[in-house]
């Protein structure tokens, strides 16, 4: 196995719930094999409070810095990480112009309904996030345990695709 250490970004819209679940989860699953960030097109600027108690419920730590809502231009400019993955995790940030990556990476969209568009009392919120975070999870457990630096990249991003579809 390689020592390699694979750069993921996970991008939404607002970068306050979906991408933020899934950076910590990879962080903490990843065990040191991915490095991920989250950064979403049009940040909201602060990190939803039920994204934050879905993470700590999982036993997912936070980065020592906290997790932060950010732009993707941060990951656009010179001297960020090159990138070997970025996700989607909302249509809407699908469907727009992305900037050019760092290290051209493979691309998927691992759609994910709204967590924070959840309407309804704090428990129906609050299982909306786990929900969210379930699928991620099971999601970036598909993406690690394939041999990525043994596939070709055409089968890599096939695979990738389909773990989207799931």
């Amino acid at each position: 196995m390689s020592n390699r250490i694979f750069n993921v970004l996970f991008i939404c819209t607002g970068n306050s719930a979906r991408s933020i679940l899934a950076e910590g989860l990879l962080n903490h699953l990843g065990q040191g094999r991915f490095m991920a960030w989250s950064a979403g097109s049009q940040p909201k600027g602060e990190v939803h409070p039920l994204a934050l108690e879905t993470l700590a419920s999982l036993r997912v730590p936070s980065p020592s810095e906290g997790f932060r809502s950010k732009s993707w231009h941060e990951f656009a400019q010179a001297g960020s990480p090159a990138l070997d993955f970025v996700f989607t995790v909302c249509d809407n940030a699908a469907g727009e112009v992305c900037p050019v990556w760092p290290g051209q990476p493979m691309t998927a969209h691992w759609g994910q309904p709204d967590p924070a568009a959840v309407s309804g009392s704090p428990d129906a919120q609050r299982q909306a996030f786990l929900s969210a975070a379930h699928a991620l999870k099971r999601r970036i457990e598909l993406m690690m345990a394939l041999p990525l630096d043994k596939l070709a990249p055409m089968s890599l991003q096939a695979r990738l695709d389909d773990i989207g579809r799931q």
